[in-house]
């Protein structure tokens, strides 16, 4: 994956298609670029996709973090993003984001709003924040210690790949007879990219969306993001509330949500063709 000096730390990312009609892609909490790595060979190849790693994640620089992780908010990641098409040259594209990708996109949407079209966002971390409460902070402090732990906690991200009576506490969640390899061997590598994960991602993340959530500054200024938005949202997602995706479409001035049934946190894992055709659907033929 290539690699480009973005303001002042590098930045890794991967590309697909090619064309003016680009997307610059925007992955989720202790994710990286591989979590698109099933979806990326059925979106149309005159789209050209742009699929960032965080400071912090990936093969992306990782800057030592500051004592309250103000070097690792949501908006310097948004800044950093932002650098990176000044890098590559691309002056306006479209976007999506999934999870806390979906905050990161907004913080964009304010800083520059000129230079966005349309958006799409997977189960997003909505301008609302989040809120995490003690023992979820302790459940991170344990994943990124103990890789069975991991597991079990990114299993929640994507319920549908497991056998459901595997995903209670105490047990080790089991794939489930319709897991395909390709979907079995990528959560197996995405679990390993979690090692590489800088501490202003695993503890920096959610102390910084509390203050976002805390403060509401964002959230007070949905009615500004007047770009269209499409938000996709799995009706098994055990990670983000659905009253936020509620939340988004009430004050957002042009954003529509569709809800999916048999879907969890990461439709692009879970169920990659399905993810394609929305994401082609929403970008094919936009003019950014």
């Amino acid at each position: 994956m290539p690699r480009i000096q973005a303001g002042s730390l590098s930045l890794n990312y991967v590309e697909h298609g090619s064309g003016d009609n680009v997307v610059l892609a925007v992955h989720g909490n202790l994710g990286c670029a591989n979590w698109l790595d099933l979806a990326l060979p059925l979106l149309p190849a005159d789209i050209r996709i742009i699929a960032a790693e965080w400071r912090g994640c990936g093969d992306s620089d990782k800057p030592e973090p500051d004592a309250d992780y103000a070097n690792y908010s949501m908006a310097v990641h948004a800044r950093d993003h932002l650098a990176l098409l000044d890098a590559l040259g691309i002056a306006r594209c479209h976007l999506y984001g999934h999870s806390t990708g979906g905050i990161i996109i907004s913080h964009m949407l304010l800083d520059a709003p000129e230079r966005f079209g349309k958006v799409l966002m997977l189960d997003p971390v909505s301008p609302l924040g989040l809120k995490l409460e003690a023992s979820q902070i302790g459940v991170l402090t344990a994943m990124k210690t103990d890789p069975d732990v991991c597991f079990a906690g990114l299993a929640s991200a994507a319920p549908t790949l497991f056998r459901p009576e595997t995903m209670v506490a105490g047990q080790m969640p089991q794939f489930n007879e319709m897991t395909a390899s390709a979907q079995r061997d990528l959560f197996k590598k995405i679990i390993e990219r979690t090692r590489v994960l800088s501490d202003g991602i695993w503890f920096g993340t959610p102390h910084n969306l509390g203050h976002e959530w805390d403060r509401g500054t964002l959230a007070a200024r949905m009615d500004e993001m007047t770009h269209e938005h499409l938000i996709l949202y799995g009706k098994l997602d055990y990670w983000i509330p659905r009253e936020h995706m509620d939340a988004m479409v009430d004050k957002l001035p042009n954003a529509r949500l569709e809800v999916f049934p048999y879907v969890g946190h990461s439709m692009n894992l879970e169920q990659p063709l399905l993810f394609a055709r929305a994401f082609s659907d929403h970008f094919r033929g936009a003019s950014a």
